[in-house]
């Protein structure tokens, strides 16, 4: 038998078709009497010929071919599905926190879905001898039908099953007079008709301990706490021993405000607070910045991402620099407010106060005369009021 990749090697090397026929490898033995050279080469016309008309008869595929061939599942396919699929949900979830952004949060993980998704439809765009045809664009098309659909479905279900509020973004927000404070225009948060105050925080966190203070001190001129120990922050956290006021047990009866806490009581360094319902569980992830002290008044003035109150200001008052009465002494000083501590806790219990008066929509003279506010009290609260 001829080997003809050799013979091909062969002419390539420009040897004669006489050379050809005789070399051993090629395998070529002619007739009897016969030129092997002619013979050889007429032989390999004859071969390349027919080759030619397979080629030639070999019909070329249609369009319509080319689309079947593309209807399959291709990884470019599955891209042009996915990748719009994921980014409508991406987008709405972080354009609606709550209730599309509680089963993922659009940044990061839905961002790094949609990501991967990316990466799919141009990994196999590369490897698609087409890149654009109709099976692509009615995939592409059903792709953002059913996000659209996909993330419907989740808010409905958010909103009508599990009564999660419909939140806007963080960057959404507006700035607010108070440090640290911001608004959001949504539907007020209440409980019986009364506005929330929502505290979200930790027993071993000192910013959450520093912080509890002016929530105490706006807590008890609107009604009556109990259950509400003294206590200190982590001895081994920054600012070890920070005195502070713990909710977790705390009960509270109010005319015109009702307290809702999440606060972790293990002492466990680093442990957050669970939530236990998906107003709170909307809101932390929406607006808490994945940090501690968050705080919400009326579902509308936001305070999250920064402390309430810098620990460092009541270092003078921790467990270790007291022998463990500072958070006793910080009391004492909210009750009677006066003194050092209460300098330090007094703005922001202001703030505090003047939201929730905003939110009761009392005028603040009531107020004061209903809780028997100080005239310092009143007239603190009245000033922030005004710039609300």
């Amino acid at each position: 038998m001829v080997d003809w990749d050799r013979v091909e090697q062969l002419r390539k090397a420009n040897w004669a078709w006489d050379e050809i026929a005789e070399d051993p490898k090629v395998g070529f033995q002619a007739a009897k009497g016969s030129d092997p050279g002619r013979a050889l080469q007429v032989l390999y016309r004859k071969r390349q010929g027919r080759s030619d008309r397979k080629e030639t008869a070999a019909p070329k595929p249609s369009k319509r071919a080319a689309d079947e061939l593309e209807r399959k599942w291709t990884l470019a396919r599955i891209g042009y599905l996915v990748a719009p699929l994921v980014a409508v949900w991406a987008l709405v979830a972080y354009l609606v926190p709550s209730p599309v952004g509680l089963i993922l949060p659009a940044i990061p993980y839905v961002a790094l879905i949609l990501a991967v998704a990316v990466v799919v439809l141009i990994y196999g765009l590369l490897r698609s001898a087409r890149r654009w045809n109709k099976v692509f664009r009615n995939t592409l098309i059903g792709g953002l039908v059913l996000g659209l659909m996909f993330t419907g479905i989740v808010a409905l279900a958010g909103v009508l099953v599990f009564g999660c509020p419909v939140l806007p973004p963080s960057a959404a927000l507006a700035s607010q007079p108070g440090p640290g404070w911001a608004q959001a225009s949504v539907s007020p948060w209440q409980e019986n008709g009364l506005p929330v105050l929502y505290f979200y925080g930790a027993t071993w966190c000192p910013y959450c301990s520093a912080s509890s203070w002016a929530i105490y001190k706006a807590l008890i001129e609107f009604g009556s706490l109990t259950g509400a120990t003294t206590g200190y922050s982590s001895p081994v956290d920054a600012y070890p021993g920070t005195p502070e006021m713990i909710f977790g047990n705390s009960q509270y009866s109010s005319a015109n405000v009702s307290f809702v806490v999440s606060e972790d009581m293990s002492g466990v360094d680093g442990t957050f607070p669970a939530t236990s319902n998906c107003y709170q569980s909307a809101y932390v992830a929406a607006y808490s910045g994945n940090s501690i002290p968050f705080v919400v008044v009326n579902g509308q003035y936001i305070h999250g991402g920064t402390s309430l109150i810098d620990p460092a200001s009541l270092a003078t008052y921790n467990s270790g620099s007291t022998g463990g009465t500072g958070a006793t002494t910080v009391m004492g000083q909210v009750h009677s407010e006066s003194g050092t501590a209460w300098g330090v806790v007094s703005p922001q219990a202001y703030w505090i106060m003047a939201y929730l008066v905003k939110a009761t929509g009392a005028p603040v003279g009531y107020l004061a005369k209903q809780y028997g506010w100080t005239s310092a009290t009143q007239s603190a609260v009245q000033a922030d009021l005004n710039q609300l």
